[in-house]
């Protein structure tokens, strides 16, 4: 896992495609014109100036590409592929275009004819696109009826047939009872979505809420969105999350992959409900002011034959890489080639898609990591030497893709927002892509979960290592926004253990209850559980996020039906009766998690410039920062309580309490009034020109804000 060095603020400005950085022989940064050549991003980073030539070669192939598209009609054109391949519904009929250069005939076949394969030819074009038209019925109906079942067969050049499901497909179902393949349907309802609201303006202050829809009921069986709509959009309301991050939305065939083995990359999944109850889920959560992110699988794909794109046309490259380079070997999945045509105008079409069909305000790239590099990541760990990000090892064809996947969307929806799951540490990823960066808007923190699980797995409480923390927390690069998180679906999945598990593990069966006696166990894990969360969300980045039931502790672990668990969905579920539940103490984390938000939503701590840490005292286990303002102060010592506990500031005046962890609705212990006033002393302490005097006890937290 790379732990990449912040580079400090240069003290010239620069602007964001004129200037740049070179060192003269005193090694001294100086700053000199550069054309939109990639390099602008060496203005922001000296380091950078080696890899010169490679930014201006990456940035080349980038404009090779555009050009590429331009003479296609630009990004407005050319990704919209979904409005020519795939079913087109017209007042006259219904055309049906596939692109499958390896065929040599082609036919449509369903329910609409019989499942005649061969009394529907299609025609072909010079560049292997085949294409039929469906005029509607005398009586003016569609040829093909509204959910109903279809395929195209194709006969390879040695005459062989094959069946296949639509590339382009807007709906597959599945029926587990008959076969776990998938069945396409033609979807064209008569009465189409009405939307209602308008997208939500882009947020200052992103805080994700990561929900996956399938497990978001408490019964044992997959969650539908209209639930998700009316029993989950409020409560994230609530909390004070005002961005969901929806996985496993484009259908996958194997449940338990979590969403990344995707077959049909514009069908939604059918196990959650209908396109229409999608829409209705986006359109209630941009009514709450809420933002709609997809998490976007572009990285690789599922190596299904019959319901998904591998081997569509009978070759083995039509979509992905031929041979190795298209399958990546520890996700049994294949490989996409970015540097095809048509391969590229199917990926961004379908971004596009997702973003005027469903109105999704922007995408969490899944991985990103394996998509940069030539090895995927696999069993390579990077040190943070620039040698790893402009070598050989870097996939470039790749690289190129995202910077062209960011442009695009960020021309036609500025507000848009991208996030890449990278855990290399690639410089320049989000920077934009004039800059010569990779376009991302943020980039997820993924060095800060491993290190609490680390801690809580291998450190007693009196050894935590508060310099360490603080530097994992604000390791990131200048002006490269990040997403910092304790945990994620990743360390929930089984195998794992969430933090709360971490904390308390067997004693959350047993002592929850507020009528059972607060063990020190309990009264330790939650404790330990909010300050974790308010350190990192005021600590760790420009954005924050957790996972769904992450925010009240949720107990146990996250596991889908699959064999070695006799298909149960014991623990592909979220127990919201436990945070409901007013005699049980979930509710005291969930009210943190929700008091911790609305606190930013006030402050506005993740906009603002990194926080000027004052005080790490390893003896004390305290920890003291500023950010936006506020002052927070940590007391991670497991016994030891301070009074009058001198803290720098920034600025005169009196303080008073924003948040305060040890409050009874909280689970605390009220040793803190929250009435308290902090009056300040002019005299330099921890390079702060004031100080106030505080009460800070054990397992504590405080932020503290100027009075107005």
């Amino acid at each position: 896992m790379l732990h990449t060095t912040s580079i400090a603020e240069p003290k010239n400005t620069v602007s964001k495609t004129e200037r740049a950085v070179t060192t003269n022989k005193s090694k001294t940064p100086v700053v000199q014109d550069r054309e939109e050549d990639g390099t602008s991003v060496i203005g922001l980073d000296p380091w950078l100036e080696p890899y010169s030539g490679g930014l201006k070669h990456r940035y080349a192939l980038f404009k090779v590409w555009r050009d590429k598209i331009e003479n296609e009609g630009g990004y407005e054109k050319f990704s919209r592929g979904y409005e020519r391949f795939g079913f087109t519904v017209s007042k006259k009929g219904i055309t049906y275009r596939e692109w499958a250069p390896n065929a040599k005939e082609a036919f449509l076949f369903g329910d609409f004819n019989g499942w005649n394969n061969s009394s529907h030819p299609m025609t072909r074009d010079n560049y292997g696109v085949y294409e039929i038209f469906l005029p509607n019925k005398a009586d003016g109906t569609p040829a093909i009826e509204h959910n109903s079942k279809l395929k195209i067969t194709m006969i390879k050049p040695d005459g062989t047939r094959i069946d296949r499901l639509p590339a382009w497909i807007k709906r597959v179902t599945q029926d587990l009872s008959v076969s776990p393949t998938y069945d396409a349907i033609f979807w064209n309802p008569a009465k189409k979505y009405q939307w209602k609201n308008k997208a939500p303006p882009k947020p200052a202050s992103l805080k994700v809420y990561e929900a996956h829809v399938g497990i978001a009921t408490p019964e044992g069986r997959v969650g539908l969105f209209t639930e998700f709509t009316t029993n989950v959009l409020p409560r994230i309301k609530k909390l004070g999350y005002n961005t969901i991050q929806l996985m496993a939305i484009m259908e996958h065939a194997y449940y338990a992959s979590f969403g990344y083995q995707v077959t049909s990359f514009f069908a939604v999944s059918s196990r959650y409900g209908t396109p229409e109850e999608l829409k209705e889920l986006i359109d209630t959560a941009h009514g709450m002011g809420i933002t709609v992110l997809l998490d976007v699988v572009h990285s690789h794909a599922c190596k299904n034959v019959l319901d998904g794109l591998n081997n569509f046309d009978g070759s083995d490259h039509q979509y992905f890489h031929e041979g190795g380079k298209g399958r990546h070997d520890l996700w049994d999945s294949r490989l996409f080639n970015y540097n095809s045509h048509e391969t590229m105008r199917f990926l961004l079409s379908n971004l596009r898609f997702y973003m005027e069909e469903y109105r999704f305000d922007g995408f969490r790239f899944d991985g990103v990591t394996s998509m940069m590099y030539l090895h995927h990541g696999i069993g390579y760990g990077f040190s943070g030497n620039y040698n790893e990000y402009f070598g050989d090892t870097v996939d470039l064809e790749s690289v190129v893709y995202l910077m062209l996947a960011n442009d695009m969307l960020h021309k036609l929806y500025p507000e848009s927002i991208t996030i890449a799951e990278d855990v290399s540490g690639m410089p320049t990823l989000c920077r934009p892509v004039t800059d010569g960066g990779v376009g991302f808007d943020y980039r997820l923190s993924m060095a800060v979960p491993d290190m609490w699980i680390k801690l809580l797995k291998e450190t007693s409480d009196d050894e935590w290592d508060i310099g360490n923390i603080v530097f994992t927390l604000t390791n990131r690069r200048y002006m490269e926004p990040s997403i910092a998180y304790c945990e994620s679906h990743d360390q929930a999945l089984v195998g794992d253990k969430t933090i709360a598990f971490w904390l308390m593990d067997k004693e959350m069966y047993s002592n929850m209850s507020v009528l059972t006696e607060l063990t020190p166990i309990i009264d330790r894990g939650l404790a330990l559980h909010k300050m974790i969360r308010l350190v990192t969300h005021a600590l760790g980045g420009e954005g924050y996020l957790t996972f769904i039931g992450n925010e009240f502790g949720h107990p146990e672990w996250l596991d889908f039906p699959r064999a070695g668990n006799n298909s149960s969905f014991h623990y592909a579920r979220r127990q919201w009766n436990v945070v409901d539940d007013d005699l049980l103490r979930y509710k005291f984390l969930n009210e943190f998690d929700s008091a911790m938000n609305h606190a930013e939503a006030q402050i506005g701590w993740l906009p603002a410039p990194q926080a000027f840490v004052s005080l790490k005292h390893e003896g004390d286990k305290v920890l003291v920062f500023d950010r936006a303002g506020a002052i927070f102060i940590f007391n991670f010592h497991p016994t030891k309580s301070f009074t009058d506990y001198r803290i720098g500031v920034p600025a005169a005046g009196q303080y008073r309490i924003a948040l305060n962890t040890d409050q009874p609705r909280f689970g605390g212990h009220d040793r803190v009034s929250q009435e308290s006033q902090f009056f300040t002393t002019n005299g330099q302490w921890c390079n702060r020109e004031h100080f106030v005097q505080v009460y800070i006890p054990c397992r504590t937290a405080l932020v503290l804000v100027k009075k107005e």
